[in-house]
């Protein structure tokens, strides 16, 4: 069937809410537990009732609407997020670089998105998923301008010859996202002989979630900068302009000149920096609209007179077991730091605790981070296949007395392991175990990085 209108195509996908997709398939492909993108298929063959392709063009062409069915979950909180990217066409190295963004295989591609998001619910079966909500995505403007921006920045890294240095976190909404995990995943690229690992154009999974969270959650987020504004510089540079004025001033003043509380001790005092120098003040982090698209994730760094970090930089706890049974290409290390972009709010003291146990944080800036690929490749694959290896073996716990107790040491990778990361322990005291593989206890231990690495990234 032609469908003449959008009208008539939004109407006929909302029939499909509340079915599940045992119900609309006609030709068992639900049957499949394994096979990947077979629920967009359904919908394609039995629901809008024409033949799965690999068009070039929009599915629904005369209307210039593309159909994506995409999953959301439902999170501990009661909340809905959604479960991953939203992954749209394949990039073709050689002929992307000829187009500009609105002649581009993304835009004349995915222009209008039809979306059909269906609830999964883990050890269900497909069958019993349910389609819970249909929607026609349009592309706000100002999602459009940051939108443009990061397609001309994947462009322009082919161009450069750097396809093989592609990464999700380099960009802000649209990324580009690997389509497969091994060598028979590789292209050859222009400009350059190296080659690169085949990608995919897509929304990120924290741009997915901004969006569920305003269509089903009904969510109001607030926004830091309007369309004017972006028009005329990056995120990044709008970020450094907002900031910058309280520059080397101190806590006592940036709180004169804004309605900052100064409690550095308060969990929440982070959040109450930035929102206050943005002029969004009681906001929090996550309801700051292009915070939550983009997937920032802030982090606070003090430093000491020296200029370097007191502190390492702490991240989510380990999960041995899980560590162990992860595959490099799916594992949390490397989709985490591949996804996820940093915002550093630094600090500094102009005196030891030594010399004025009072003393005072003064601003210091921001850095707008994400880890390089050739880190993550290198020193981060090595370090995770290490870890794998010590964990298989049998983590080696020794106590040692020292002075007047006695401490379990272990053979985890320290911190001169590769001078960029290492684990350590993050528990609430010497009894907050965690059982390893083999059945030993550990002190709870997370991933860290280290201060000296630190150091080198927010160096001016």
């Amino acid at each position: 069937m032609i469908y003449q209108t959008e009208e008539q195509l939004l109407h006929k996908a909302q029939q499909a809410e509340g079915k599940t997709f045992g119900e609309i398939d006609q030709y068992d492909r639900v049957k499949n537990e394994r096979a990947k993108g077979h629920l967009g298929q359904i919908v394609e063959e039995s629901f809008f009732g024409y033949v799965v392709n690999s068009k070039k063009e929009a599915d629904f062409s005369n209307l210039e609407i593309e159909l994506k069915v995409t999953p959301i979950k439902k999170n501990k909180n009661g909340t809905l997020s959604a479960k991953e990217r939203l992954v749209l066409n394949i990039i073709n190295y050689y002929e992307e670089i000829n187009y500009t963004f609105h002649t581009s295989s993304f835009w004349t591609k995915n222009k209008n998105l039809l979306l059909m998001f269906y609830l999964w619910i883990p050890k269900q079966k497909r069958a019993d998923y349910k389609i819970i909500k249909s929607y026609l995505h349009r592309f706000p403007e100002e999602d459009l301008i940051i939108i443009k921006q990061d397609w001309e920045h994947i462009v322009g890294k082919i161009r450069d010859g750097k396809a093989h240095e592609l990464s999700e976190a380099d960009t802000n909404y649209l990324a580009a996202c690997p389509k497969g995990a091994n060598k028979s995943s590789l292209r050859k690229q222009p400009f350059n002989d190296e080659l690169a690992m085949q990608r995919a154009f897509s929304l990120k999974q924290s741009y997915m979630t901004t969006l569920v969270r305003s269509i089903i959650n009904k969510d109001n987020l607030v926004h830091i900068a309007n369309k004017e504004e972006l028009q005329k510089k990056s995120l990044a540079k709008l970020l450094q302009d907002r900031f910058s004025p309280f520059i080397h001033q101190s806590l006592t003043n940036i709180a004169q000149q804004t309605e900052l509380q100064v409690n550095t001790k308060s969990k929440a005092f982070l959040q109450e920096f930035v929102s206050a120098l943005l002029g969004i003040s009681g906001t929090k982090l996550n309801e700051i609209d292009e915070f939550a698209k983009a997937n920032i994730q802030f982090k606070t760094i003090r430093l000491e007179p020296n200029g370097r970090p007191r502190e390492h930089m702490s991240f989510k706890n380990i999960n041995f077991t899980q560590w162990l049974q992860e595959d490099w290409n799916s594992s949390w290390v490397k989709n985490y730091f591949e996804e996820t972009k940093f915002l550093f709010v630094v600090f500094y003291y102009n005196e030891t605790k030594k010399c004025n146990p009072n003393r005072e944080l003064h601003f210091q800036g921001i850095k707008l981070w994400n880890m390089p690929k050739t880190i993550i490749d290198n020193e981060l694959h090595t370090f995770f296949l290490h870890l794998q290896e010590l964990i298989h073996a049998g983590i080696e716990l020794k106590e040692v007395r020292q002075k007047n107790r006695t401490i379990v040491q272990n053979n985890l990778p320290k911190a001169d392991f590769n001078n960029i990361c290492h684990i350590r322990p993050k528990a609430r005291n010497s009894k907050d175990k965690v059982a390893l593989p083999n059945g030993d206890k550990i002190i709870k231990q997370a991933f860290w990085l280290n201060n000296t690495y630190i150091e080198n990234i927010i160096k001016p």
